[in-house]
């Protein structure tokens, strides 16, 4: 019992970290992105200031709506994609931590796959729920997105897996866990290498379609459709999606992190930081961890989304569908051959 009520404070105060950490990065993303563009930009906390302004102003409901599921979706891609949060972050941080619990053995990469699914279907149910024609070809959008991603995201996670297996001897090869134990590029020779940085590639490009920015963001398209999904929402509720978009940009890059990078200031440096008898290297790798994710949301989101322009959706689904999903297939494939290739 003391171990579950210890394992639900740490959740909830990660997820109170997460929140605030989700809408700070977005903050370091916009100032990054007029950086780019020779802006100025707005403050770092901009988000928080969008954030208390939707909650104080008034929230209006669609007279043709399905009023309990437009009420509805954003209360489930927020929880969503907090559980999404907890269940990447808590058993990396244990990990790094040294410490056996509950959460150690969690993190499988297939249930992550589904909670990844289940935002996105959030926005399509409030979308179609919303009785507004733009919301509804967003939300068409969204679905072809979200079949398009699945394909070679599932490939990255089976070719990460398959090298568990392999690394990780009779260890659980879906767990994050493993993952974190074992990273990808050890024992990997030139060919391996060369896989796994086609599957680094894959899921770089994965990163903005699954966070819906661009050039990956028809679903909403401001100057095509209105705001598509969220043409309808106000308020609260638009606040709601606002806090989940950030936890879920959040949660992926942490996993982006975790998957290819997940190496700890010791694991790096074979050294300890000890002061005045005081072991202070797990705060120093959460702040690398939070580096890193910085770093990846950057590159894969900011820089992406100021260097291009709004694909057409046909475009985005062949991408996914023919370009990365061969890209993600030949990088495990290397992946696969690179023992075999060594050992002749």
């Amino acid at each position: 019992m003391r171990e579950l009520l210890i394992v639900i404070a740490f959740s909830l105060g990660l997820l109170v970290l997460g929140i605030f950490l989700g809408l700070f990065i977005r903050g370091i993303d916009r100032k990054f992105a007029a950086y780019f563009q020779s802006r100025v930009g707005p403050p770092l906390l901009q988000p928080f200031y969008d954030l208390e302004k939707l909650m104080i102003k008034q929230t209006i409901i669609p007279e043709n709506s399905v009023s309990w599921i437009f009420r509805g979706a954003p209360v489930l891609a927020l929880a969503s994609t907090s559980v999404l949060l907890i269940y990447v972050v808590l058993p990396y941080l244990y990990y790094l931590h040294g410490s056996s619990g509950p959460f150690l053995t969690a993190g499988d990469l297939i249930v992550i796959l589904y909670l990844l699914m289940i935002p996105a279907i959030s926005l399509i149910a409030g979308g179609f729920a919303s009785g507004s024609p733009y919301a509804t070809v967003g939300a068409q959008r969204e679905v072809v997105i979200l079949m398009s991603v699945e394909v070679p995201l599932a490939i990255v996670v089976i070719a990460v897996a398959w090298k568990m297996s392999q690394a990780a001897g009779g260890a659980h090869p879906f767990s994050l866990l493993t993952v974190a134990s074992n990273p990808i590029w050890t024992g990997m020779g030139p060919m391996g290498i060369l896989g796994g940085g086609l599957l680094v590639l894959t899921l770089m490009a994965v990163v903005p379609a699954e966070t819906g920015k661009v050039p990956f963001d028809q679903a909403e398209a401001e100057t095509e459709i209105a705001e598509g999904l969220l043409a309808e929402y106000s308020g609260k509720y638009l606040a709601l999606y606002g806090l989940a978009d950030a936890v879920k940009s959040l949660a992926f890059t942490a996993l982006f992190v975790v998957l290819f990078f997940p190496h700890g200031f010791t694991d790096l440096t074979g050294f300890r930081i000890v002061i005045a008898g005081g072991d202070y290297t797990f705060a120093l790798d959460i702040l690398l961890f939070i580096v890193k994710v910085i770093i990846v949301y950057t590159v894969a989101i900011t820089a992406v989304r100021v260097a291009m322009a709004r694909l057409k959706i046909s475009q985005a689904a062949k991408l996914f569908l023919i370009t990365l999903s061969m890209l993600s297939i030949a990088g495990y494939l290397l992946i696969y051959l690179d023992p075999r290739i060594s050992g002749l």
